[in-house]
């Protein structure tokens, strides 16, 4: 037979217990606090964003030139990205269309599904791991190398410099580049349409036009700079708020990519029920 526990060991037992309990319920509400702690430094960095804007001596050249940048970097993968997107979803739907004998629908029906959601959601994304990530590393180096105290004491505003120039550089050039894939999407779509067939190129592009109306370019256009806000923003805030550690550093750019993904497929549920209700 087994030897009882003692009334001791029980009460040992339930202590060693109760502290286990206690200990999950400070991490959990550790976890909380934290949390909510950085929703309000977000909003707090942005409300600073918002206010070095509309302040005098703005720094017109390294806003130009953080839109070159971004613009330069993310062109040749936006425009593989695009290209394809268009290539692939043509011949994904060619053959259900052909069931139905809805092969002339084929145009319209890429060129709405492009502008409307995948240009702009799928081009958002690979902006959020290229843009977001360049900014969070980058922000995140200075951090660490202490460039951004240096900045203070030589009278030059980091937050203007380095954050208000990203951020409007990002809001700026990712709906532009979003429209760049969305036409090359359809460039696509066309060469996909005569891999199995012959359609000329003025005919298709004013059948995939034909089907556009404002109201599907609008809401797509309006989503894509608060993409870009987003991305810039998180990518920045990451970065300017990264620790002392040199692993600070991988750690600011591998958040920025996440939680600007995150938000970018937030931001798009939001617009949609938004479109949806007008």
């Amino acid at each position: 037979m087994k030897p009882k526990k003692s009334a001791i060991d029980l009460k040992g037992y339930a202590l060693r217990q109760s502290m286990l309990l206690s200990e999950k319920t400070l991490a959990k509400r550790a976890k909380t606090n934290n949390f909510i702690t950085d929703i309000a430094n977000v909003c707090l960095f942005l409300v600073r964003v918002i206010k070095e804007t509309f302040t005098p001596n703005h720094e017109i050249r390294e806003f130009f030139n953080q839109c070159f940048q971004i613009g330069n970097k993310s062109l040749a993968l936006v425009t593989v990205t695009g290209t394809i997107m268009g290539l692939v979803l043509t011949i994904q739907s060619r053959p259900v269309l052909a069931n139905f004998g809805a092969e002339s629908m084929l145009p319209g029906m890429v060129a709405v599904s492009l502008i409307r959601e995948m240009g702009p959601v799928i081009t958002g994304l690979i902006c959020a791991g290229k843009i977001a990530s360049g900014m969070g590393a980058e922000l995140g180096s200075m951090k660490v190398t202490e460039q951004i105290e240096a900045m203070e004491v030589s009278s030059t505003n980091p937050m203007k410099f380095l954050v208000v120039t990203r951020v409007w550089a990002a809001t700026l050039m990712i709906p532009l580049l979003i429209l760049y894939a969305d036409g090359l999407g359809i460039l696509g779509s066309w060469v996909g349409a005569n891999l199995k067939g012959e359609v000329s190129f003025t005919l298709f592009f004013s059948q995939a036009f034909s089907h556009i109306s404002f109201v599907d370019l609008l809401p797509a256009v309006v989503k894509s700079f608060f993409f870009g806000g987003v991305i810039g923003l998180v990518g920045c805030y990451k970065g300017y708020n990264a620790g002392r550690g040199t692993e600070s550093v991988g750690i600011a750019a591998n958040s920025a990519v996440v939680i600007a993904s995150l938000l970018v497929l937030i931001v798009d549920l939001i617009a949609v029920q938004i479109t949806d209700m007008i």
